[in-house]
């Protein structure tokens, strides 16, 4: 065990400065939205991390618990559904474990990414099942999931209906019942407030601007 915990302790260490160089140069072309210092940074934070946990999956990188943890004490996001949402859209290989690539093209997009990119990722973020559309049903679920529990006579789920009801003629343009991306890109761009209209899924500014702050300056 002590042998264990020191292996994982010096984790760190072992990325040789030539590995380190490789990653930094692939993910400097791969990665639009950071320099390659800021690629360096968000590789040493990803190693640092990982050493720090006991997960069992900490050598290949996050399990979901430990991105949660991050999504969390980092970013301040809270709901645990919209969290997983957030972990399978950052793991592109779907193998349950966030590599460094993907957390630095992941990061690209969540802390830095055009209008474009954030309405891709919100997308793929709601689109519970991953059929392609927002259903009524997961409006409903990713809703009342992030709405606060307010004490009132009313049933709440009656407050929940309507505003899927409001969502819904808003957004789909075509009256098929569901949202596809086309309906969900297209309100987005005319009215920029409905990018997160189903649960914050982006850390907002002074969250971002936090982050950055210790990973890119007090870090360097």
């Amino acid at each position: 065990m002590a042998a264990a915990a020191a292996a994982v302790s010096s984790r760190p260490l072992s990325m040789s400065r030539k590995r380190l160089q490789q990653l930094v140069d692939t993910l400097g072309h791969s990665t639009k939205h950071f320099n390659k210092s800021e690629v360096e940074c968000l590789i040493k934070l990803f190693d640092k991390l990982v050493a720090e946990s006991s997960s069992r999956f900490a050598a290949a990188g996050f399990d979901r618990n430990m991105f949660r943890d991050i999504l969390h004490s980092a970013f301040g996001l809270m709901d645990e559904m919209i969290m997983d949402r957030v972990f399978r859209t950052f793991d592109r290989d779907n193998n349950s474990c966030i590599s460094v690539t993907e957390w630095v093209e992941g990061l690209s997009v969540f802390l830095r990414g055009t209008l474009e990119e954030k309405i891709k990722y919100c997308f793929e973020v709601y689109d519970l099942n991953g059929d392609g559309y927002i259903s009524r049903e997961e409006m409903f679920q990713m809703l009342k999931n992030c709405l606060l529990k307010q004490p009132s006579e009313e049933d709440p789920d009656e407050g929940i209906k309507d505003l899927v009801d409001i969502a819904m003629k808003k957004m789909d343009y075509d009256h098929d019942g569901k949202l596809s991306f086309k309906d969900f890109e297209k309100a987005v761009r005319d009215e920029n407030l409905l990018l997160e209209a189903f649960g914050p899924c982006l850390p907002d500014i002074k969250s971002r601007m936090a982050f950055e702050q210790k990973t890119f300056w007090e870090s360097s």
